[in-house]
C-alpha cells in the first residue's frame, strides 16, 4: 500500500463531515434569512402602527380645535316653551292688575273700619245684657254675675241677621256658648262676631257687604235659655273686645 494514500474509511468519513457542514450551513442561511424576513416584517408593522397613531393624533387635534367646537343651539320646542311661560306670567300679572283695578273701582271687596265708622243695628230686639268689661253684670240663665265682652241683643227665632258693616269672613265655628258663630274682618284690626246663628250662607274668605245676610237667628243655647232668642254681637279691636255701642248709629 502506498503510504500517501488514506484508508477508504477515512475518505468516507470526510465526505460525511463535509455533507454535515454543508447541511448546517444551509440551515444557518435559511435561519438567517427567515430571521431577517421576520424582523423586517416586525419593523414594517411597527412603522405602520406609528404612522397610523400619528395620523389619528393629527385628526383628533383638528376635530377638537376651538374654532370647530359648536355649542348646542336652543331647540324650537324649548324656545316655544320659554315664550309660552313668559306669556302666561304676563297674562297672570295682567289679570291680577285688572282684578285689583276692578276691585278698587267697584269697591266690592274694600274693608275699611275705623273708630269714626258706624255700625247698623244687627237684630230686631233691644239689648238684653249690655257690654261690660269694667264691672260684672247679672246673667239670668247662669244666675251669676260675669263680665260681658259683647252685646246680647234680643230677637225672634228665624229672623235674618245682617252684617252691621262690610267685612271678609275669617272664621265660622260652633261653640257651646254662642252656637254657630261667624267672624268678619272689617279692616284696620276691627272684627265683628255674630253668634247664635243657623243657616249661614257664607264661607270663609267671602266678602259680605253691609246689610247682607250672615245667617238666621237660631234658638238660644243653654247658656241663654232664660234670656230667650238673642244675637251674640261682639266687636274686637286687635283681638280685644270693645263696646259696640260706641259705633252704633
Amino acid at each position: 500500500m502506498n503510504k500517501n494514500e488514506r484508508p477508504s474509511f477515512l475518505k468516507g468519513r470526510g465526505a460525511a463531515v463535509g455533507i454535515v457542514i454543508c447541511f448546517v450551513a444551509v440551515i444557518a442561511m435559511v435561519g438567517a434569512y427567515t430571521f431577517n424576513s421576520y424582523q423586517r416584517q416586525i419593523d414594517e408593522q411597527i412603522a405602520k402602527s406609528e404612522e397610523q397613531a400619528e395620523k389619528l393624533t393629527e385628526d383628533s387635534s383638528e376635530e377638537t380645535t376651538a374654532n370647530d367646537i359648536v355649542l348646542p343651539e336652543t331647540t324650537d320646542e324649548n324656545k316655544t316653551t320659554d315664550e309660552d311661560t313668559e306669556e302666561q306670567e304676563e297674562e297672570t300679572d295682567e289679570a291680577e292688575n285688572n282684578a285689583g283695578t276692578a276691585t278698587s273701582s267697584e269697591g266690592t271687596t274694600d274693608v275699611w273700619f275705623t273708630e269714626e265708622s258706624t255700625l247698623t243695628w244687627p237684630a230686631s230686639g233691644a239689648v238684653l245684657i249690655g257690654y261690660s268689661m269694667d264691672q260684672t253684670v247679672f246673667f239670668s240663665t247662669l244666675e251669676q254675675y260675669k263680665y260681658n265682652p259683647a252685646l246680647i241683643i234680643g230677637g225672634e227665632t228665624g229672623e235674618t241677621i245682617a252684617a252691621s258693616a262690610a267685612g271678609i269672613v275669617t272664621n265660622i265655628e260652633e261653640t257651646a256658648q254662642t252656637g254657630t258663630t261667624v267672624t268678619l274682618d272689617m279692616g284696620n284690626g276691627y272684627s265683628a262676631v255674630y253668634g247664635q246663628l243657623t243657616e249661614v250662607p257664607v264661607a270663609v274668605g267671602d266678602y259680605v257687604a253691609a246689610g247682607e245676610t250672615v245667617g238666621v237667628l237660631n234658638e238660644p243655647t243653654k247658656y241663654y235659655s232664660v234670656e230667650g232668642p238673642n244675637l251674640y254681637f261682639q266687636i274686637l279691636k286687635d283681638g280685644e273686645p270693645v263696646d259696640p255701642m260706641n259705633f252704633m248709629e
